[in-house]
């Protein structure tokens, strides 16, 4: 039963000093690396405005369309970058 009780303890210290639970560090490397890969990948920053998110979009979905010579695949990432951008900006 201590060590239970050691673990809480371990675990609320962490959230004060860290200003987030243990398990949260992990998801929010995730996002951090899905948002540094759409930000390539539309060619923005990532403090890029929803109005630079979305013209990025249309330049690099013109050049990715399969009736320009690109693939369904290519247009299902850029839409992805774009609703991760877009997402982000939202929270």
């Amino acid at each position: 039963m201590k060590i239970v009780w050691m673990v809480a303890l371990a675990i609320v210290a962490w959230r004060v000093v860290a200003g987030r639970w243990p398990w949260q560090s992990r998801l929010d490397a995730r996002r951090r690396d899905a948002i540094a890969r759409a930000c390539d990948l539309l060619e923005v920053g990532p403090r890029a405005s929803r109005q630079e998110i979305i013209n990025a979009h249309r330049r690099k979905l013109a050049t990715v369309h399969p009736d320009r010579g690109g693939s369904n695949e290519a247009v299902h990432l850029v839409n992805a970058a774009r609703d991760t951008l877009l997402a982000e900006i939202e929270r």
